[in-house]
């Protein structure tokens, strides 16, 4: 007997509501071969890359929780709002910080081909800094 495999959208709700350090092995099932994941700050193309990213990024941080706000899709594509919360020892002295944002995912095969995050990486990193997080608030404020 096979297990019944939930369809991509809801896998993938599943797998970052409970992404930690400790299973990241959970991704490879969930993103295709040829992934490309896109952010305001990185471009990754295919799974070993992918998962290199992943790896990094988990050995940065102190916290990293995905709490999903909201989604929708079909057996093509999905977008997913969320909400990341994360500490990282060189940001705000290590405390928790909040960003929101949102993701659009294409599939095939019943896995992710294309993940494209969208988020405001001046309030994610930059306005952590103490210098430059004055004046992105500065800039913020004039527009």
């Amino acid at each position: 007997m096979t297990g019944v495999q939930l369809p991509v959208m809801d896998r993938f709700i599943r797998v970052y509501s409970d992404l930690g350090k400790d299973n990241l092995a959970s991704l490879e099932s969930l993103y295709h071969p040829d992934v490309v994941f896109e952010d305001p700050a990185h471009l990754v193309e295919g799974w070993p890359a992918l998962e290199a990213y992943f790896r990094r990024l988990f050995t940065n941080v102190t916290q990293c929780t995905f709490t999903i706000e909201e989604s929708m899709g079909d057996t093509h594509q999905g977008y997913v709002v969320w909400t990341m919360t994360f500490a990282h020892p060189k940001l705000s002295k290590g405390e928790p910080r909040t960003v929101k944002g949102c993701s659009h995912l294409s599939f095939q095969d019943n896995r992710v081909i294309q993940h494209r995050d969208y988020f405001d990486l001046g309030e994610m990193l930059y306005e952590a800094i103490p210098v430059l997080g004055r004046v992105v608030k500065m800039i913020k404020a004039g527009l």
